[in-house]
């Protein structure tokens, strides 16, 4: 039997150190390219978005979780420039025809994605493919003559090995190049704005941000769109609608997860609800407190009232009177006197007419044996005066 316990110890003592070390080993690192603006992970966009501003400083940063056409259209988006960094793009040509028009009316577009889809294939003709053999080592630069174009720039695990395959070289301008001799980055005029489309959207990443080379490219990049008032950041083509992610919406698409669901809340619902009934207590009602400072104050007052003992009242108000002059100026009160008076209206800021008869009416009320009503009120103006006036 001990031995038996002795075991079962054991066991315990290396289940709680077997859970511990899963619960400290360090996690594995998250290499999904989810380009999201929310996620620090690799292949995230955290840091390009809060750092944005330092490109724009004048923009005001929109985050849209809708497509192209939605956004221009349902939310009256006359200017801004629009920013896409997503791994594939699909346009309808709804799509594609508002974000020509949004173009057409002076704004700047930018996207970078691995592949474009058929509109942008059919109506811009161009087409993207991936570097072959040992893209880790693929540089790319830019090829703008006011840039430094011998300026490489690199960072591991082949995040720039995109490249247009086809363009229409009529109407593209051609920004940037790898060291293979394709093409990478081009803009299109397009009226008064432009369309730029950049096939290394990995460059724009956390990963590519914390090295010196990425952080430039994608400045030198970004550089090219107007710095406009408004800049609207897409999450659409990388995370989708911003209701896509619930887990709820896989219940109520299918009838039966969704009657499902609906039976097992409103069953819980009333299980708690019969639960409740039958176990709650009654609470008892809790009379608060009273305050019974307030009568004991009428029922003192009422006292001196019907006994009319102004005397008593009048020397209790002059001795409390002396006493606060005691406590608050450090003055003796033994002799009232007119050096007295003097030095009260010093430290307390009180006219010396006021004092010179409070000091009398107080004298007078602590040898006197019948004080009548008025001069009990006068005594009490007199003090509540000097309360008033005293510093």
């Amino acid at each position: 039997m001990k031995s038996l316990k002795l075991y079962i110890i054991i066991a315990g003592v290396l289940m709680v150190f077997y859970l511990l070390a899963q619960y400290n080993q360090p996690q594995a690192l998250n290499w999904d390219q989810t380009l999201s603006n929310t996620d620090k992970i690799p292949f995230g966009t955290y840091i390009l978005y809060n750092q944005i501003t330092d490109i724009f400083p004048k923009a005001k940063i929109v985050t849209c979780r809708k497509p192209i056409y939605n956004v221009i259209n349902d939310h009256d988006v006359d200017h801004g420039t629009y920013i896409i960094i997503c791994r594939s793009l699909t346009l309808n040509e709804y799509d594609y025809s508002k974000l020509k028009q949004y173009i057409l009316k002076g704004n700047d577009v930018f996207i970078s994605a691995l592949y474009f889809g058929d509109e942008f294939s059919k109506k811009l003709k161009t087409e993207t493919a991936n570097e072959f053999g040992d893209s880790a080592t693929v540089k790319i630069k830019f090829s703008n003559q006011y840039l430094d174009t011998t300026k490489l720039y690199h960072v591991k695990k082949g995040m720039a090995d995109g490249y247009f395959r086809k363009i229409d070289s009529a109407t593209a301008t051609i920004l940037g190049t790898n060291t293979s001799h394709h093409i990478n980055f081009i803009k299109y005029k397009l009226g008064k704005g432009n369309l730029y489309l950049n096939a290394a959207p990995l460059m724009f990443t956390n990963y590519a941000m914390l090295n010196k080379n990425g952080m430039n490219y994608a400045s030198v990049a970004l550089s090219y769109l107007k710095n406009d008032a408004n800049l609207i950041w897409d999450q659409y083509y990388t995370l989708g609608r911003e209701d896509e992610g619930s887990s709820m919406r896989v219940f109520l698409r299918n009838p039966s997860l969704r009657w499902a669901f609906y039976i097992t809340f409103f069953s819980l619902i009333l299980y708690v609800l019969y639960q409740i009934k039958r176990r709650q207590r009654i609470i008892p009602i809790i009379e608060p407190l009273q305050n019974t400072t307030l009568d004991f104050v009428k029922v003192v007052g009422q006292v001196y009232y019907e006994q009319r003992d102004n005397s008593n009242i009048a020397q209790k108000k002059a001795a409390y009177f002396l006493e606060y002059l005691r406590a608050k100026y450090n003055l003796k009160t033994t002799v009232l006197n007119d050096e007295f008076g003097e030095a009260l209206a010093h430290k307390s800021g009180v006219e010396t007419t006021l004092i010179k008869q409070l000091l009398n009416q107080v004298t007078w009320v602590r040898s006197a044996t019948k004080v009548s009503d008025h001069d009990l009120i006068q005594l009490n103006k007199n003090i509540e005066q000097f309360y008033l006036q005293s510093r």
